[in-house]
């Protein structure tokens, strides 16, 4: 499997990008996809995730209302839609695929996309 985020960048305070994260290699609508992030000296954590199906979705308290996850299995691809940017929101933001059934658990990451907000 193979994920290539893309979309990052510098926005000011207040701003919005979106991220997208390509997926190739396996069949995308088994995966589960999340955001991850990771801000320098700091742990890499959850942003939001969706299950295959798009049933599904969560959100870090410290994003809901202004980050939307959302994904095209007929585009293999997965997104997420960051509003209201804060300076805080200042990370690398990684995409992390999961599969699991009751005999495999596959999964893996992105390389990850700089997203700095910063006036």
């Amino acid at each position: 499997v193979q994920l290539v985020e893309s979309g990052g960048g510098l926005v000011q305070p207040g701003g919005s990008l979106r991220l997208s994260c390509a997926f190739s290699g396996f069949t995308f609508s088994q995966y589960d996809m999340s955001w991850y992030r990771q801000a320098p000296g700091k742990e890499r954590e959850l942003v939001a995730s969706i299950t295959s199906a798009g049933r599904d979705i969560d959100y870090a308290d410290s994003v809901k209302g202004r980050f939307t996850i959302s994904r095209d299995n007929a585009k293999n691809t997965v997104y997420l839609q960051m509003n209201s940017l804060k300076p805080e929101d200042t990370a690398v933001y990684y995409c992390y695929a999961r599969y699991s059934s009751s005999w495999s658990l596959k999964t893996y990451w992105g390389q990850g996309t700089q997203v700095t907000v910063s006036s």
